[in-house]
């Protein structure tokens, strides 16, 4: 791949460039600042939170796992609601939790760079990226943190069909527009029970359809008895701080660095745990009144003349719109910005990068954050309480080479076309 330059123009350079500026690239650059590293962020705050979740949505996760990472533990959401003169809320809102994102940009990376990043390539001494607008920067290692999106998984039997019928749950905005529209939700975990209610509340006639049952995160009518005593005994001191995973394997989740350590089957074992499909019981009063069809296998989905068709159970449902809440699958091989030839140099393990112990690729100097690190990491690096452990990482790589000298011929290198 030869990323155009026309006219070429490279003023810029640095020890770290982040691409993306979510919770992941926020806390990182934090981070590698805090360490007086040289580093540039690229990308629009809290894009993927602000563009790609329904309205109405509440944050996950609890919120002592939901502060992004600073290295002083200062830009916290109880600041942020302090400052902000807001009472904390039982559940936060996601509109809440942006404006918190926001807020903490403007404090740790006020500097922000909004440009977009459309091509990233290896040349000797670290990366070229090429920026909208035409401008490059050169930088000795680069942070790939662009979160989720372009990674969403459709099922196959869903291919060909327009947007306005079918459409992934990171498509969907508002859910006054379905009003009085039949919609047919695919999925059974959270963000497919959230959907469903928030379309179920606006207006819409709702059903969930699933492979499987819902199966709801923490629901103490599904523990043992023994697990229901210790629970009774011991209260909050069984709960981890992420709550990521059932228990016990909870509490290995939050230690990323140990299970970085054990071998790929047992890693893989413990991310299917704990990343299956689940919701969290306050959504259950929310959808009861909504029907749900578990155990259902979706054969032939075609068009009608107004919606859509789905054979179940060989019977033919028709809908008006179809919301697929069937999550997402990261491949290195889906982040075009980086250039073909060097995607085909990271090393993978089911699309998922292989990393060391600093989150850096095959590619010495080329690093992958958030979801993209789940195969390495285990499954916290899927949420917000993961960020600080991989910042905290990926700066320790930088500071290695923090005082090595910027090599003469960086600024010729860039411009060297291929």
């Amino acid at each position: 791949m030869n990323i155009a330059v026309a006219p070429f123009r490279c003023r810029l350079h640095c020890d770290v460039a982040v691409v993306g500026a979510g919770p992941y690239g926020l806390a990182a650059a934090a981070h590698l600042r805090a360490a007086g590293i040289d580093v540039r962020v690229f990308g629009e705050p809290m894009s993927f939170w602000r563009a790609h979740m329904p309205e109405g949505m509440k944050i996950r996760s609890p919120w002592r796992a939901t502060h992004i990472a600073d290295p002083q533990a200062r830009l916290t959401l109880d600041r942020y609601f302090l400052e902000a003169g807001l009472a904390p809320p039982t559940l936060l809102p996601l509109a809440q939790f942006v404006d918190y994102g926001l807020w903490f940009q403007g404090h740790a990376v006020p500097d922000l760079d909004r440009r977009k990043v459309v091509g990233v390539d290896a040349v000797e001494d670290g990366f070229r990226l090429a920026l909208a607008d035409g401008e490059v920067v050169a930088a000795r290692r680069v942070i790939i943190a662009t979160g989720l999106l372009g990674h969403e998984f459709r099922p196959a039997e869903f291919a060909g069909l327009p947007r306005e019928l079918v459409f992934h749950s990171c498509e969907h905005g508002a859910s006054a527009p379905y009003r009085g529209k039949h919609v047919a939700v695919i999925g059974r975990g959270q963000s497919a029970c959230e959907s469903a209610a928030l379309l179920h509340e606006a207006g819409a006639e709702v059903e969930i359809i699933s492979r499987g049952h819902v199966e709801w995160n923490a629901d103490p009518q599904r523990r043992g008895v023994l697990r229901r005593s210790l629970r009774a005994a011991l209260g909050r001191r069984l709960i981890p701080p992420s709550q990521v995973g059932p228990f016990p394997v909870s509490w290995l989740n939050e230690a990323p660095g140990l299970i970085h350590g054990l071998p790929s089957a047992l890693r893989k074992r413990v991310n299917e745990t704990s990343l299956r499909p689940t919701a969290i019981t306050w959504l259950r009063e929310r959808i009861r009144h909504i029907p749900m069809h578990g155990g259902q296998r979706i054969g032939r989905v075609r068009r009608s003349a107004n919606g859509v068709l789905l054979e179940l159970d060989g019977a033919n449902r028709h809908f008006d719109h179809v919301l697929l809440a069937t999550g997402y699958r990261f491949s290195v091989d889906r982040v075009t910005l980086l250039a073909p030839r060097l995607r085909q140099r990271v090393a993978q393990r089911e699309g998922l990068p292989v990393l060391d112990a600093r989150f850096e690729s095959s590619v010495a100097g080329l690093h992958f954050l958030g979801a993209a690190a789940v195969g390495s990491f285990g499954p916290l690096l899927r949420f917000i309480a993961g960020a600080g452990f991989a910042a905290r990482r990926v700066t320790q790589a930088a500071a290695r080479d923090r005082r090595a000298a910027w090599p003469a011929r960086r600024l010729a290198l860039v411009a060297e076309h291929d």
